[in-house]
């Protein structure tokens, strides 16, 4: 066996358009370890090319899961997070992440919901942004939270977030 270590195959290189990014400092493009809680995970965010233009930007989670905080039985969601981007964007890899660190984690629907939320308003201080978390029932009682920043900019249509209300098996 030799020792003599292998090289890493060359990388493809970075487009010029992601180049202008610096990307650097972001999760994109790299490997990054799952983070495990979402206090631990880093939402990136990149400059928003219309910041002149009014436009939303959604993203949906449709296996959205994380652990009841009493019981430790596993809860699920399907997100809805819509918002007005300002100067920045949000990242989708760092959201998936950041996504993905609730598995592990115990809290109730509306804290979970709503800590994301504000988490990205935070992180990328959109014009506007709404979250519906549509949960899945436990204990026979679907439980729907919402949560925005303040008023949709004028003139902006905003579409419905077009998750049917639980209806079970009726």
């Amino acid at each position: 066996m030799s020792k003599t270590p292998k090289k890493k195959p060359e990388q493809t290189p970075k487009t010029e358009a992601v180049s202008k990014l610096d990307p650097s400092g972001l999760q994109l493009g790299h490997d990054v370890a799952w983070p495990t809680s979402p206090e631990l995970a880093k939402l990136d965010r990149v400059p928003n090319p219309q910041g002149d233009t009014n436009y939303v930007v959604r993203f949906t989670a449709p296996e959205f899961t994380s652990l009841c905080p009493v019981t430790g039985q596993p809860d699920f969601a399907h997100l809805m997070i819509d918002f007005v981007p300002g100067q920045w964007l949000l990242e989708s890899k760092s959201l998936k992440l950041y996504i993905a660190s609730f598995r592990n984690h115990g809290a109730f629907h509306e804290d979970c919901t709503v800590s994301i939320g504000k988490r990205i308003a935070a992180e990328i201080k959109p014009k506007w942004l709404r979250i519906g978390g549509y949960w899945y029932p436990r204990g026979g009682i679907p439980i729907d939270v919402f949560w925005q920043t303040g008023k949709v900019p004028k003139g902006l249509w905003i579409p419905e977030q077009g998750v049917a209300p639980y209806r079970g098996r009726g």
